[in-house]
């Protein structure tokens, strides 16, 4: 396989990992005003990612990394088109990220809920804006000879790029209650299986209508793996529905692996539909659409980052299990209280 090729899909990959890891952060975060009915019981649902958030979020980091070095065409077109809403999602996770660690800096409720009402800024922000890029690339923006955006922020708040907001805010937010069920314990685990039963029957809706959307717009434009998209997005059909039955039934474990790969379907929906665009042009799709031929970096390039990530990639993922395993335990509302007592007032 051409080297272009193949880090078309690892960078697939390494989105796949950040959405379906930092997603569930963003949906414990949105969660707060739902479940949070006291600060004990926030401080449970905060608790379940605290020690893993952080790492979580790296995903992007290196994504981006990635993409730079991988295809500096495309990076230099998304990242200058996609300004404000990029910059919007990095001030939105600046904002989650200091609320976590100032939070509880003071023993004052107005203090805490101030950095609780940031947290759930700083995680539907993020959670709207990746779905509106994401479906953006995949439909295709203004793009002129030179590969430059020639559109504003209203021309990427489109139907189909609304919808596809509304279907990862939607997501994220489902697959993050799905994790607070699986790691809490008492009300609230309870109150999240019913929240969780009731949004993913309309996450199931919205999901549905935009990869039925996403399915057509790929055979309209005739794109040459739009059959595997509509495999990928049957199957991430039949997950979600999985989940939620799970969740029915009481089956935490289940419901958040099946919600997570759901994710991982939907994803890879939207990337075999993408193939072999990175970014098609609205105004041109023939000439003036970035390809992954003509947005890659060179070969040698390429095969130096090919021998980087056969040697890191392995040791990251054993790290990162390494560490979910670590904090594998449900964090109990009993541990939070009498933490909570033997701190001097």
């Amino acid at each position: 396989m051409d080297l272009a090729y193949l880090w078309f899909f690892i960078v697939g990959f390494l989105f796949v990992g950040y959405f379906v890891l930092d997603g569930f952060d963003f949906g414990v975060g949105m969660s707060l005003p739902f479940l949070g009915k006291d600060d004990i019981s926030r401080r449970q649902i905060i608790n379940t990612i605290g020690p893993v958030w952080d790492l979580n979020e790296t995903w992007i980091i290196v994504a981006g990394a990635c993409l730079f070095a991988a295809f500096p065409e495309w990076y230099a077109t998304l990242f200058s088109g996609f300004y404000l809403p990029l910059l919007l999602i990095l001030l939105a996770l600046i904002l989650r990220g200091v609320s976590f660690e100032y939070r509880h800096q003071r023993d004052s409720l107005r203090w805490k809920r101030g950095f609780d009402r940031m947290i759930v800024i700083g995680s539907a922000v993020p959670a709207l804006l990746w779905g509106v890029a994401v479906a953006n690339i995949v439909q295709g923006v203004p793009l002129d000879a030179d590969h430059e955006f020639t559109g504003s922020l209203l021309t990427l708040l489109n139907p189909y790029g609304l919808l596809g907001g509304l279907t990862t805010l939607l997501l994220f937010f489902t697959h993050g209650v799905y994790f607070v069920a699986l790691k809490t314990d008492g009300q609230v685990a309870a109150d999240a299986q019913r929240l969780a039963g009731r949004a993913g029957l309309l996450t199931i809706v919205v999901a549905a209508t935009f990869l039925t959307w996403t399915i057509g717009m790929a055979f309209a434009q005739e794109r040459p793996l739009a059959g595997i998209t509509v495999i990928f997005a049957a199957v991430a059909a039949a997950l979600l529905i999985g989940s939620w039955v799970a969740n029915v039934r009481g089956r935490e474990g289940w419901a958040f692996g099946f919600g997570a790969f759901t994710i991982v379907a939907a994803v890879l929906a939207l990337w075999f539909a993408l193939f072999p665009y990175v970014m098609p042009s609205t105004l041109d799709m023939a000439t003036n659409s970035l390809t992954i031929d003509n947005a890659s970096s060179t070969d040698y390039t390429l095969t130096i980052m090919s021998w980087a990530a056969l040697v890191f990639l392995p040791l990251v993922l054993a790290y990162q299990g390494w560490t979910y395993w670590i904090f594998r335990k449900r964090v109990s509302r009993s541990r939070i209280e009498k933490a909570a007592a033997s701190v001097p007032h």
